[in-house]
């Protein structure tokens, strides 16, 4: 495993991931830095190359609890009243992020590079629009569509329990119809 093919694969999905939880764009430049040195340094703890995704996102929630916790010993707040409920939530997040893959290559190219850009490295819609030309409403009916298409195709492989507001809380494949993610 070669550090640099590892973070040209991966680095846009965890400043994505970072993204979502860390306001600052700085912020997120430092923990993206503080991520690479830290997969520099043990990299070569990581047995299993098929776990290698999962780890380095294990990384990255590390990284941002430590600077919430860091941040908040500052202020005066305790982590845990920061991070309530995350790690049910990562751990299935965890599962279906290897999963997109083989979904985003059934779609097409257009609909599959949208999909990358706005919800895998997490940039704004606005800014992905300039960058194609479009109106930005014409992009976000784009995206919708794209994502009511992945959507489809994980519904087919992988029956899904829904929560109160959208949120996945169980994921179970459907063997006869899923090549396995």
């Amino acid at each position: 495993m070669q550090l640099e093919q590892i973070w040209q694969d991966y680095s846009g999905a965890l400043r994505g991931f970072l993204r979502k939880r860390v306001a600052s764009e700085a912020d997120v430049d430092d923990l993206l830095q503080d991520i690479l040195i830290k997969t520099h340094a043990h990299l070569s703890d990581v047995r299993d190359p098929a776990a290698l995704r999962a780890w380095l996102f294990q990384v990255a929630r590390n990284a941002t609890i430590d600077f919430y916790r860091v941040r908040g010993k500052a202020q005066g707040i305790q982590a845990d009243d920061l991070w309530y409920g995350a790690e049910e939530e990562a751990s299935v997040l965890s599962e279906l992020e290897g999963c997109v893959t083989p979904f985003l290559a059934a779609l097409t190219d257009e609909d599959a590079a949208l999909l990358r850009a706005v919800d895998l490295d997490g940039r704004p819609q606005k800014d992905v629009a300039a960058e194609m030309g479009l109106a930005y409403s014409t992009l976000k009916s784009r995206v919708t569509a794209a994502r009511a298409k992945l959507a489809d195709q994980y519904r087919a492989c992988c029956a899904m329990e829904l929560g109160a507001k959208g949120e996945i809380l169980e994921v179970t494949p459907r063997k006869k119809r899923c090549g396995g993610c």
